[in-house]
């Protein structure tokens, strides 16, 4: 049994799950779907063609869905997807797509905090935190677990990496490489997120293969390829290590240094 408001306006066509519990004065639009034992708090508005997963939690004032802010719309079909068991805090916005067909994704078990944006065609992955303000331009993409300050600001199509600790107020105008620290406006990189990764299970042997690719790539004045070549001519591989060398070898706008 859902828990509506009777003050909620919900659209002819919206699809409401079991438990789903939808606070006072929110709006819901004809091509919503939200999944069982979603919490709309008040005042949420949900537009477009949105899918909201299960155990979603929705505070007052986050308005997800709505047209894209880009002045390239002229109009079109596009979808915004938020995955399970994920938080969307006061204020956030998600916007769709530009194009027809493009598509927004925030992934599951994501916290994402008050005032927060995320434009369109974003992809964000599973677990990752957007502390306060935080802002992403379109075609972000942000690979899962990373985490990104509060008041910082991703240009658009830069890629932030997994695990990645983006600090509060920086300015990401190229790729962040995974597992890594990165502050500064502009963004530099400043270290391994050597806390992130033990937190996140990864092993003793990968934390100390990652410590040498690192020094390859920021501490001995080679080139981005050049780092690589020696990166793979050295340390062999594992999982965590070809993740990071794949990334790095398909950014298109550089990765920051």
């Amino acid at each position: 049994m859902s828990g509506i408001h009777p003050t909620a306006v919900i659209s002819d066509g919206a699809q409401i799950g079991c438990d789903v519990d939808i606070g006072a004065y929110c709006v819901i639009g004809p091509d919503v779907r939200i999944g069982d034992g979603a919490c709309l708090r008040p005042h949420v508005v949900i537009d477009g063609h949105t899918t909201i997963g299960a155990g979603c939690n929705l505070f007052s004032f986050a308005c997800i869905g709505s047209q894209t802010q880009d002045l390239k719309f002229r109009g079109g079909s596009s979808t915004v997807e938020i995955g399970e068991r994920t938080t969307l805090r006061e204020y956030v916005t998600v916007n769709s797509g530009t194009h027809e067909g493009e598509k927004t994704v925030v992934g599951a078990d994501c916290h994402i905090m008050a005032y927060c944006h995320v434009a369109h065609a974003c992809r964000v992955g599973n677990g990752v935190i957007m502390a306060n303000c935080a802002t992403l331009a379109g075609d972000v993409l942000i690979e899962d677990h990373a985490v990104i300050g509060g008041l910082s600001g991703v240009h658009q199509f830069c890629r932030i990496g997994r695990m990645c600790m983006v600090g509060g107020c920086t300015k990401v105008v190229k790729d962040c490489p995974p597992f890594m620290m990165v502050d500064g406006n502009p963004a530099a990189v400043r270290g391994l997120n050597l806390i992130g990764l033990e937190r996140r299970g990864v092993s003793d042997d990968d934390r100390q293969l990652l410590k040498k690719a690192y020094r390859l790539l920021y501490r001995q004045d080679l080139s981005v390829q050049q780092a690589i070549e020696q990166i793979r001519a050295t340390l062999g591989t594992c999982a965590t290590l070809d993740h990071l060398v794949g990334f790095v070898e398909a950014s298109e706008r550089g990765i920051l240094k």
